[in-house]
């Protein structure tokens, strides 16, 4: 098995390739630079050994005499002394009077673009054995006219490419050590650095916890969203995405930019600790738990997990119906035997005219809050509710009335389900708040307002305690008793009539999807406020 480097190793590996690369051009500039040098250094010396011998008194004289062979010697001479390629001595004709090619002799000299028979000396480049090489030419001037007798020509070859490494390879040397040492320091630092700043991780590991943490982000089915302390999306799921009803591209923009409806903006950007908080948002009911994020001591930003509550809302309010009806039939069941026991008793005493005024009696205050229901309340579902629920008052001893100003008008199928819901868990809540009391009675009033239908309960209980007003409506919350219960006390499921915490939570749920409100105070009497608009206003934002 291949073991992989660690990030020290390959930042250390990344810098002997960069220093490798930076050499070798480094070399190049240096061996071009030394090659110029060295050219530009051939042709003065071509040119210095030119204008010795062409200046020789000697030479001069034996040139415009004829001396060939004196010329040879003294041409043969300086190529050796000077370590030129290749002396040449021409006359005016530009026929070769010395060279150390003898097949050169008695041919013209090629002079190309020169005009050293006009007088001047030149320095050019001209091949020599197939390779460049400086050449020099310099005019012999003979005569009290200073006339031009002839001229000598003088090529040096240039350094090849391996002499100009050899001579920078001492600089090289140096710079290659420098450079690793630089280099090897530089990647030793930034790898401890970057260690530090991604706690020790290699980069394996954090490719492998990207991987892992798309996975869970994009399979779980909750939705997740990171926010920073600008309000701008860093982390968010598929189901976040469809929960909020999102473009998909969210990352990097705020919650504004995309469209996230202002009740969840608040919640998402608020600085406290949310928790199972019921929010609508584009058409559905999300429970929120929400906390800020720290490292090292500061804020980063916070995350906050999302639920879909709409559908298990609907089952609970159907199993909510289905409790009130049950326990409405108990309840009606036990008062209609307590009453059938007390006229039979009285049948078996004889007292058979008492038994009939206890039966006028009954039914005649059974009349008039039935009458009383019907007169303020016209929707069906909920007057049957209220009716049901004086049985459930009358078994506890409490007094259940309707609030002389109700009137309550039919409402559609939907509307009436969920005003059913609500009226019967704000009344189950306050039968049983009042049942403790010494003053045992529960009135509710119920209304049109500003196209809402409003929900009035009061009771005659304890009341909600101080700064619990939003509390009681989280899910698993309950006063009874006088002492609030954690959201773990009212989890159990099972047994409805006896869980806490979850009437008012259901209330609250109901109302937030409708996009109305449920409150609670305390003032002498208990009274929770519950609007649900006639037409819901909930949209996708």
């Amino acid at each position: 098995m291949t073991r992989r480097l660690s990030l020290a190793g390959q930042l250390l590996a990344l810098q002997v390739v960069i220093i490798c690369v930076v050499l070798v051009g480094v070399a190049a500039v240096t061996v071009a630079q030394s090659t110029k040098r060295a050219q530009e250094t051939e042709g003065r010396r071509a040119l210095a050994v030119a204008e010795t011998l062409a200046n020789a008194r000697i030479l001069r004289e034996a040139v415009a005499e004829g001396g060939e062979a004196y010329i040879r010697v003294a041409a043969e001479s300086t190529r050796s002394v000077s370590g030129s390629a290749s002396v040449v001595v021409a006359d005016a004709d530009r026929r070769v009077l010395a060279s150390a090619d003898p097949a050169q002799l008695g041919t013209r000299f090629p002079l190309g673009n020169s005009a050293v028979l006009e007088g001047r000396a030149w320095v050019g480049e001209r091949e020599y054995e197939t390779s460049p090489a400086a050449i020099a030419m310099v005019p012999v001037l003979t005569g009290p006219q200073r006339e031009v007798a002839g001229f000598v020509a003088v090529q040096r070859r240039y350094p090849s490419l391996l002499d100009g490494l050899a001579a920078a390879t001492p600089n090289l040397l140096t710079y290659l050590g420098v450079a690793s040492a630089i280099g090897i320091g530089g990647s030793l630092l930034v790898a401890r650095r970057v260690k530090r700043q991604t706690l020790g991780l290699e980069p394996a590991e954090i490719t492998g916890l990207v991987e892992h943490r798309d996975a869970m982000l994009h399979g779980i089915r909750e939705g997740v969203v990171g926010l920073d302390l600008r309000g701008r999306v860093t982390l968010i799921s598929d189901e976040a995405i469809r929960l909020l009803r999102i473009p998909g591209d969210a990352l990097g923009r705020t919650l504004e930019d995309l469209g996230v409806g202002e009740e969840m903006r608040q919640v998402l950007l608020s600085g406290e600790v949310e928790r199972d908080r019921a929010v609508a948002s584009a058409g559905r009911v999300l429970v929120v738990n929400r906390l800020p994020l720290t490292s090292r001591g500061r804020r980063i930003g916070s995350v906050t997990t999302l639920r879909d509550r709409t559908e298990l809302l609907e089952l609970r309010r159907e199993l909510d119906l289905t409790r009130h009806v049950t326990d409405t039939l108990r309840a009606q069941a036990h008062e209609f035997s307590n009453r059938l026991h007390t006229i039979a008793g009285l049948i078996e005493l004889g007292e058979a005219e008492e038994a009939v005024r206890f039966v006028h009696r009954i039914s005649s205050s059974r009349s008039e809050l039935t009458g009383a229901v019907t007169d303020a309340v016209r929707d069906p579902s909920v007057a049957a509710l209220l009716i049901a629920k004086a049985s459930q008052a009358a078994e506890l001893g409490v007094e259940l009335r309707i609030a002389p100003e109700s009137a309550l008008p039919v409402l559609d199928g939907e509307l009436s389900s969920d005003v059913a819901t609500v009226v019967g868990n704000l009344v189950d809540n306050a039968l049983d708040a009042a049942a403790t009391s010494a003053h045992r009675w529960v009135e509710v009033a119920l209304g049109s307002v500003d196209g809402d239908v409003e929900v009035v309960v009061r009771d005659s209980g304890a009341g909600v305690p101080a700064g619990m007003e939003r509390e009681v409506f989280r899910r698993g919350v309950s006063t009874k008793g006088g002492t609030p219960l954690p959201s773990s006390a009212g989890d159990a499921g099972g047994l409805p009539s006896k869980e806490r915490g979850i009437g008012l939570s259901l209330v609250h749920l109901v109302c937030t999807r409708r996009g109305g409100e449920v409150t609670a105070s305390s003032d002498g009497v208990s009274t929770f406020t519950a609007r649900l608009p006639v037409e819901p206003a909930l949209v996708s934002s």
